[in-house]
């Protein structure tokens, strides 16, 4: 009968699992659009299949292409559109560029504030197609219009559509709306449509300079179908640098938003695989239901004051999709569950259910499994890297694999913590078990409520295990009827953690899964009446198998192929000064594409100066010495240099000789730039522009711009030393080279510079 209730208690876990990411997001079924007032998945697909054709980032001619298709479907539901124009530079990527914004405006029946739907069109350079990032959430926006329009029925609030340009340069379209656009005052609430990946399900995510309760009401009002978020990723969110381009409204505009992001299948994002075939439809039609729900209510409601004065816990729940309550509740329900604890020891340890020896000897094990679950998972991932050198060259650390590795962690974390209470315990009263779990958890919410109180539901797995507890103190049930009984107890445990064990190795990289491990190890330890018995049993010895039959999975397909590409990189630079060129590639693991460079000769190391600024500040790990193709560099001019009193005025063009992508400029000694301009737009306000060493301006060149023009003020004896480095994505193409192409296996390595030319020089002024 033992193995009975085991077998019912697993089944209760795997279907509440399958619950918990089930409620996630829609599947393809709940598609019923059968009137033109509905949004068809069909139409968006179409959409998509048209501007993700080839990629199209800032500069291409087929960012043109999408921008034109883009306006024309517009113009075809009769709204009037306007291309934005506008040179925009954000000081915090030190990056900038000539915008190409596409607005337009659907007229509203009052005067209140506007709501604002945004998404961006240019892909990530220079490789990626964008069909996720972010194509899906431009066809969201076309066709949830298109669905809204055809209701002939005029909204309360103006909705103003911004799809804005060079969101991948540094959040530059948003930026270049928010300073000179003359709607932005106008705007009372952004909804913003983003991916980072190809799948899974959309989390919202809000931005408000303010406390969130307001908004939180206000998104539970629209009634989306499937909510998938919590305030967890709340409080994180706000203390990481954020960075789409809702983060530019909410920091220069104080207005507040909604963002709509997917991350599933992480290892699509930013690259040339990140197309139409891959993009996850349920996964559109979850961003649909969002969008659909939210301009329904949000176009009709008042928008003139979302803010709060107090914060809300809130996190996905069985059967209410959304449990909320306010900060201010989280120290009395700790303090509840404090109490709660203490006078069930007191009766626990009177009634003989309980020993003071054995509650602490249940610290060895618990405390063992939580440091075991990460250590483990910790260093046999950083083997893993070692086993598989590929696996580095995946720079956001989420291989092809990575769902097979998440489920092979899991089992193996499972056979750990059983092997751990196998060894450490052997006894007749199990309740005992509980108690260090318990207490762990208490000090953790404690921690919580002084550091990040977004994560003040970590209480309530606290008072499931307390009625457990209660339980098993105060009423003699059979054992398999405890066992089912307990399992069904730990219901809301399950649902609210199962997706956070999978979500943070997916949004975050593999190297996290120690995380995971943890998480694994302090939800069993509250399960423990679940899972625990003296004798082996066969939920422990299937771990044990799943453990190797999921690594095995693994590491066969741990290689590439035609549908899970293999990221790789060649660059040439070419340095004016001295009249040396090398070859350089970001490879850990080099193949038949870079081998054709780099053989047995070249050095394992970077070149100076030579690295452009990336996300992850990858530096080459091969480069090689190759001839000096003399490749044209641009023309610089100083159009003025004259002090006057204690400064010294400059203003410096650098036009192209051939067709360049963008220009970075760096220095090695600090900077200081006064009244620093860039095509005659201030930077920083005109405030003085410091950097100690570095890169100090990224800009990229836009379809309209055929030179860059810099001006500022210095000390008059200061010296200037620059590093100019131009970069052309032609390599490839280029006549002065013959590189063999890339094997259908093979793709541009993304957030690096690559397939590129970069021409590098100083400029000493």
């Amino acid at each position: 009968m033992k193995a009975f209730s085991s077998l019912v208690s697993v089944f209760i876990i795997l279907g509440v699992i399958y619950w918990s990411f089930s409620d996630a997001k829609p599947s393809l079924s709940n598609e019923k659009a059968t009137l033109k007032t509905e949004f068809s998945v069909e139409n968006a697909l179409y959409h998509l299949k048209n501007i993700t054709k080839e990629a199209h980032y800032v500069g291409s001619e087929d960012h043109k292409k999408v921008q034109n298709y883009i306006i024309a479907e517009l113009q075809k539901m009769g709204l009037e559109t306007e291309l934005q124009t506008q040179t925009a530079i954000n000081k915090k990527w030190f990056a900038a560029t000539t915008t190409e914004n596409i607005i337009a405006k659907i007229k509203g029946s009052e005067n209140g504030k506007a709501l604002m739907l945004l998404t961006h069109y240019d892909s990530n350079p220079h490789s990626s197609i964008g069909a996720s990032d972010a194509g899906s959430g431009v066809v969201t926006i076309l066709e949830g219009i298109r669905a809204f329009l055809a209701k002939n029925t005029t909204p309360k609030n103006d909705i103003i559509i911004l799809i804005s340009d060079a969101e991948e340069l540094g959040l530059l379209g948003a930026q270049a709306f928010v300073d000179a656009h003359k709607w932005t005052k106008d705007i009372g609430l952004v909804l913003n449509f983003e991916a980072r990946g190809s799948g899974g399900p959309s989390y919202m995510l809000m931005e408000t300079n303010g406390k969130n309760s307001k908004l939180l009401s206000e998104f539970i009002a629209a009634k989306p179908n499937f909510p998938a978020t919590n305030s967890l990723m709340y409080s994180i969110y706000k203390k990481l640098p954020n960075d789409t381009d809702l983060t530019v409204f909410r920091e220069d505009a104080d207005i507040n938003g909604f963002n709509f992001a997917f991350i599933g299948d992480h290892f699509d994002y930013h690259t040339a695989q990140d197309s139409y075939e891959r993009l996850d439809r349920e996964t559109l039609l979850h961003q649909a239901d969002y969008f659909t729900t939210s301009l329904n209510y949000f176009s009709n409601s008042d928008l003139s004051n979302l803010n709060s004065d107090e914060d809300f816990v809130y996190v996905n729940f069985p059967f209410s999709k959304l449990l909320t309550y306010p900060f201010s509740w989280s120290s009395p329900l700790l303090i509840i569950a404090i109490i709660l604890f203490v006078v069930l020891l007191f009766f626990g340890i009177s009634f003989n259910k309980l020993t003071v020896k054995s509650s602490f000897k249940s610290f060895i094990p618990f405390l063992f499994s939580i440091i075991l679950c990460g250590g483990v998972s910790f260093g046999l991932w950083k083997l893993l890297l070692v086993i598989h050198p590929q696996y580095k060259d995946i720079l956001h650390g989420f291989t092809y694999n990575g769902y097979t590795y998440i489920i092979a962690f899991v089992f193996l974390n499972l056979w750990i913590l059983f092997k751990v209470y196998k060894y450490f315990l052997k006894q007749d009263k199990t309740t005992d078990l509980l108690i260090a779990p318990i207490f762990i958890w208490l000090i953790i919410n404690v921690l919580i409520s002084i550091y990040l109180k977004g994560a003040s539901f970590f209480i309530i797995p606290v008072f499931s295990a307390l009625f457990i507890l209660a339980i098993a103190i105060f009423m003699d049930l059979e054992e398999k009827a405890k066992r089912i009984l307990f399992t069904i107890l730990s219901i809301p445990t399950i649902y609210i953690f199962a997706p956070l064990i999978k979500m943070f190795p997916v949004g975050l990289g593999l190297g996290i899964l120690f995380v995971s491990g943890i998480i694994i190890a302090l939800v069993f330890g509250l399960m423990i009446f679940t899972f625990y018995q003296k004798k082996s049993f066969w939920m422990q010895k299937s771990a044990g198998l799943l453990t190797l039959i999921f690594f095995g999975i693994a590491s066969f397909n741990s290689g590439f192929s035609i549908e899970n590409k293999k990221p790789n990189s060649i660059v040439y630079i070419q340095n004016s000064d001295d009249n040396t060129a090398y070859f350089g590639t970001y490879n850990t693991t080099l193949d038949a594409y870079t081998e054709q460079i780099f053989d047995a000769s070249a050095i394992k190391g970077s070149i100076t100066n030579a690295e452009t600024k990336s996300k992850y500040n990858t530096r080459f790990k091969y480069h090689k010495k190759t001839e000096n193709r003399a490749i044209s560099s641009s023309e610089i001019i100083t159009e003025i240099d004259t002090v006057i009193g204690n400064k010294r005025f400059l203003e410096l063009t650098i036009t192209p000789n051939r067709k360049i992508n963008k220009f970075e400029f760096i220095t090695k000694t600090p900077l200081k730039l006064r009244q620093f301009k860039v095509n005659d737009v201030l930077v920083n306000d005109g405030k003085t522009y410091s950097v100690r060493n570095g890169t100090f301006l990224v800009y990229h060149l836009g379809n309209q711009d055929k030179e860059v023009s810099l001006s500022f003020s210095i000390d008059k004896d200061a010296v200037l030393n620059f590093i100019i480095n131009e970069i052309s994505y032609d390599l490839l193409s280029n006549t002065n080279f013959s590189i063999k192409p890339r094997t259908d296996e093979m793709m541009p390595m993304p957030f690096v510079t690559n397939d590129a030319i970069i021409i590098s020089k100083s400029l000493k002024l």
